[in-house]
């Protein structure tokens, strides 16, 4: 596989990039929802969480990756196996075995995200090599925060800026810096407890030539052009200002972010939620016992660990759609295939909207191939995340 290959596969004409109308490519929905996806298999060794990423097989059979009753896919942390002394919980990360490329719009709806004390969720995206191919944190948030942070993460020379037109709270600008290019969500509901008891909501991001820009709106205020129920073809004319945006001008993506592959995981504890005195303040021990207060493994991972914040660590989805401007996909050898919108739709979607529970009895898994991916360094950046930390206050 050559990353130049991918990297040319990204670069569309300036008059493909300003149309207005994108094709259905990809449809992650109901039961066919884990199909392509690869299952990472391995310790959590980018964030260092404590956390084993298991197989598409065990995952499915422990019920950690399934579609419920509704059609939503739940993707979530164990919260039944008694974890002896330094070792760790299950949980699932899967990565899409299609890239992206420039032209793509990326929407996933979701009833439910993981969160908690000692929980750190992740739906993002990454290029075949980092920080070369670029990482966009579409949704990422730790512990008690309540709402939710965005980020890009390139080589030197990609930043955000003042200048462009955004409703969330700009933090750190060089996207080459060790948190990143940060944006904080401004609207209610956008993490925690607030997302899933307003039922949930969506989150929207496109990447072309004109930078990257990233919406949210929650349950009862997403756009009629999304709410409807339009399938192959996606506008954005009703989609007002991005939380966080990412202009062209000071980021030249088809520069710094080469085709990029779809990311969802649950790790815990880890460089940035387990780091002791970021855990103690957000997630403080009251009354008589002090021990291990700190300790975000002690207090959530170990033993029968945390069930309060484990019962609130899944994503429960009702579908995540990738819509392209020219109507194409690029497969991991660089190739563009074009693609028929009525065939990029799975057979079965989420038939109800809402919050629901991750316990619901539903069908495992699916046909797609178990692999074992042993790179995906893309989130070393956490391993000094003590900086990062710094802008999470302002989203609290």
């Amino acid at each position: 596989m050559k990353a130049a290959a991918l990297t040319a596969a990204a670069l569309y004409s300036g008059s493909a990039l300003a149309a207005t109308s994108y094709s259905l490519v990809k449809d992650y929905a109901g039961q066919n929802f884990f199909d392509g996806w690869v299952f990472y298999d391995q310790y959590d060794n980018t964030t260092n969480g404590d956390i084993e990423y298991v197989s598409q097989k065990n995952a499915t059979q422990d019920k950690l990756a399934y579609v419920n009753d509704n059609g939503a896919a739940i993707i979530k942390v164990d919260n039944t196996t008694f974890v002896p002394w330094n070792e760790k919980r299950n949980s699932v990360r899967i990565t899409t075995s299609d890239y992206f490329a420039l032209g793509t719009v990326l929407i996933m709806d979701a009833n439910h995200i993981p969160y908690g004390c000692g929980i750190w969720p992740s739906y993002w995206t990454k290029g075949e090599t980092w920080p070369a191919g670029g990482e966009i944190d579409i949704v990422e948030a730790i512990n008690s925060m309540t709402a939710n942070q965005y980020a890009l993460h390139s080589n030197e020379g990609c930043s955000a800026s003042s200048s462009a037109s955004f409703s969330g709270s700009l933090g750190d600008s060089d996207c080459n810096a060790t948190a990143g290019c940060t944006f904080g969500e401004s609207k209610d509901n956008s993490y925690g407890p607030g997302f899933a008891a307003a039922g949930g909501g969506v989150y929207a991001t496109k990447f072309d030539e004109d930078g990257v820009a990233i919406w949210f709106w929650s349950r009862n205020n997403v756009p009629s052009s999304i709410s409807s129920g339009s399938n192959e073809k996606i506008d954005l004319s009703d989609w007002g200002t991005p939380s966080a945006n990412y202009s062209t001008a000071e980021c030249n993506v088809a520069e710094f972010f080469s085709p990029q592959q779809i990311v969802l995981d649950i790790t815990m504890c880890g460089d940035w939620a387990g780091t002791p005195t970021i855990y103690g303040a957000m997630c403080p021990i009251t009354g008589a016992s002090q021990a291990n207060a700190t300790s975000c493994y002690m207090q959530n991972v170990y033993n029968n660990g945390n069930q309060t914040a484990l019962a609130t660590a899944y994503f429960e989805i009702n579908y995540i759609k990738a819509y392209n401007v020219n109507g194409t996909l690029v497969d991991s050898g660089g190739s563009t295939t074009s693609v028929n919108p009525s065939s990029a739709a799975a057979s079965g979607t989420a038939t109800k909207s809402g919050s629901g529970s991750a316990s619901t009895s539903g069908t495992g898994g699916s046909s797609g191939a178990v692999s074992v991916v042993a790179s995906g360094a893309a989130k070393a950046w956490a391993m000094a995340a003590g900086v990062g930390a710094l802008f999470v206050w302002t989203l609290m």
